[in-house]
C-alpha cells in the first residue's frame, strides 16, 4: 500500500476513535499524526516536537503527549522501550514485520529485516489475525564488544 492510501486509511481510523470516544477533532492532532507517518523507523518525543517545529507545526509539549496517548489507544502508534532507554514509537501501519537489535550496553537500537520468524510459521497460528509483529534481540553490539576486549587487556597488563 502506498504512503498515501496509508494515511488516508489512518486519518480516517483517528477520525473514527475520535468520534467514538467524543474527544475534539482538532487540526493539530491531525497534524501530528500526519507528521509521524511522513518518519520511518522510530521516534522519541523530544525528536518528534523538534522535527515538528522545524517543519512549521506550532504544537505544545502537552498536545504532542495527549496525542500520542490517544494514538497509541487506537493503535496507529506503537511504543516500544528498549532497556533503561526513553520511550521510543512508531507508526503501526505501513512498516514491515521487522526485528529490534538492542545492545545491552551502549542501548543502540537497529532494525533488521531479517524476518526470524515465516509468513507459515505465522499461518499456522490458529483463531488469530497477524497485522503486523515485531522482535526483540538483546545482546552486545560490536562497538561494545570490543570496548569490552580492549578494557580486559589493559586490566590484564597492569
Amino acid at each position: 500500500m502506498d504512503n498515501e492510501k496509508i494515511r488516508k486509511q489512518v486519518k480516517d481510523e483517528f477520525i473514527e476513535y475520535l468520534t467514538l470516544h467524543k474527544h475534539r477533532k482538532t487540526s493539530e492532532r491531525f497534524a501530528i499524526l500526519d507528521h509521524i507517518y511522513s518518519i520511518k523507523g522510530h521516534f522519541h518525543m523530544d525528536s518528534l516536537y523538534d522535527s515538528m517545529k522545524q517543519n512549521g507545526f506550532r504544537v505544545s509539549r502537552s498536545t504532542l503527549y495527549n496525542t500520542i496517548e490517544l494514538l497509541l489507544d487506537c493503535n496507529l502508534v506503537v511504543k516500544h522501550q528498549f532497556g533503561a532507554n526513553a520511550s521510543q514509537y512508531e507508526r503501526a501501519y505501513g512498516n514491515e514485520n521487522h526485528d529490534h537489535i538492542i545492545c545491552i550496553d551502549c542501548g543502540m537500537v537497529r532494525e533488521s529485516r531479517s524476518n526470524l520468524i515465516s509468513d507459515e510459521q505465522l499461518k499456522k497460528i490458529r483463531k488469530f489475525t497477524v497485522s503486523y509483529y515485531s522482535t526483540y534481540i538483546y545482546g552486545v553490539c560490536s562497538k561494545c564488544s570490543y570496548a569490552r576486549r580492549m578494557k580486559l587487556n589493559r586490566m590484564r597488563r597492569k
